[in-house]
């Protein structure tokens, strides 16, 4: 069981600690923080800094990593997406600054594939960004062999285009190569959402130096830092219009000097107030905890780990098959060595029921289990090891046999 500090502290508040077998989800608190980062942490709340200045050095800290001109602590790889669209929609116009999200007197559509769309896009629309959808996914569809194309983005622009809205994934269609291409033929930016593009560590670099202008990482998944955090990279002047919608802009015009290399004075008279991503701030601590996390995640620190979540998965299919439990086990072992494996459980429903019972009964005993349910229509449970803990395989595994035997 877990220590009883760290179980006493969420009872004291009347909430029961779960076993997170589902993996780094928002839902559940994220990736766990190294002690490392923890420390970095604690110590960065025992004394004041200027958030100008610390953005600024986290700002030449993101750039060393990603390969770009400069970067931000953001509230989440959401909180990159919604200032992003800032960035773009308002530039260093402070009029534009001031009306968003309210913005049809200027370009603020954004192009983006309909199989692109997901509820998180919301984060984009909420800087009163419009998304124009283009392309089918005719396959999903059944209706074809085709997705969409770059020619589509091209067609699709127009005197309202502001920019050009892309979802990384390993098989986004048309390539993001194809699309920078166009964008750049255009003179359209591009917002890429790359929340849980990490692992592997060389897509940092790889998706930025497509051409795109802003990438947005998660900050709370692969790379460990403050579940809240995120990353926003790329062109300096968009990285600067982002960093002025999000920070404290309370001070006096006349005192005010933010760092050069984070905010550009010449490229605007006057002192924006606060911007639409005011309600976006970071901490001090947070940005800390991120770049501490960035440094072990860049360097391969996590990747040690992997090793051992194998041998809990291991562990728990082994205990299941030696209870004869009706289900039948699958080590999903990915090619990047730097990802850590998955466990499928694919259970004999006509024993044990449906595997939403099984997940439903998980999360009602005690203490409660949150395993994977991406695929539970198909009748697989999913084990990702990620925010397990050494003295919880045991237990999770015997749960699994009492409801799967």
């Amino acid at each position: 069981m877990e220590s009883e500090s760290l179980v006493s502290i969420y009872h004291r508040f009347g909430v029961e600690p779960i076993i997170n077998a589902c993996g780094s989800v928002t839902r559940l608190g994220g990736a766990p923080m190294p002690d490392e980062v923890l420390e970095a942490f604690r110590q960065a709340s025992e004394v004041s800094v200027s958030l100008e200045q610390l953005q600024a050095a986290a700002s030449r800290k993101i750039a060393e990593h990603t390969g770009t001109e400069a970067g931000l602590v953001t509230s989440g790889a959401a909180g990159a997406l919604t200032l992003g669209a800032a960035a773009i929609l308002a530039r260093h116009d402070l009029r534009r600054m001031e009306q968003l999200p309210h913005c049809d007197s200027f370009p603020h559509e954004f192009i983006i594939a309909r199989e692109q769309r997901s509820g998180y896009d919301h984060a984009v629309r909420a800087s009163g960004a419009r998304l124009v959808e283009v392309g089918f996914n005719e396959i999903v569809s059944n209706a074809g062999v085709r997705r969409t194309e770059a020619w589509e983005y091209a067609a699709a622009i127009n005197e309202h285009t502001a920019g050009i809205v892309y979802v990384h994934a390993a098989d986004s269609e048309p390539a993001l190569s194809e699309v920078v291409k166009v964008a750049l033929q255009r003179e359209i930016p591009i917002l890429v959402d790359a929340a849980g593009e990490v692992p592997p560590r060389s897509n940092l670099k790889a998706i930025a130096a497509t051409g795109a202008d802003l990438v947005a990482y998660s900050g709370g998944k692969a790379i460990r830092g403050p579940q809240s955090t995120g990353m926003l990279c790329g062109k300096r002047e968009l990285i600067s219009s982002a960093a002025l919608q999000m920070l404290d802009m309370d001070d006096h015009g006349q005192l005010w000097e933010p760092p050069a290399d984070l905010i550009d004075l010449t490229m605007f008279d006057g002192i924006p107030r606060h911007g639409i991503g005011r309600s976006l701030k970071v901490s001090k601590e947070e940005i800390i905890a991120l770049l501490t996390a960035l440094e072990l995640f860049s360097c391969g620190a996590y990747d040690v780990q992997n090793h051992e979540y194998r041998r809990w998965l291991e562990q728990i299919a082994e205990e299941l098959e030696r209870e004869n439990a009706n289900a039948v086990c699958s080590l999903v072992i990915p090619e990047c060595s730097e990802r850590w494996p998955l466990l499928e459980i694919q259970i004999e429903e006509d024993k044990v029921g449906t595997a939403f019972d099984v997940c439903r009964k998980l999360r009602e005993g005690t203490p409660a289990v949150y395993v994977g349910h991406a695929r539970l229509h198909a009748g697989l449970l999913t084990i990702n090891p990620l925010c397990l803990k050494a003295d919880q395989v045991s237990v999770l595994a015997q749960r699994l046999c009492e409801l799967l035997k």
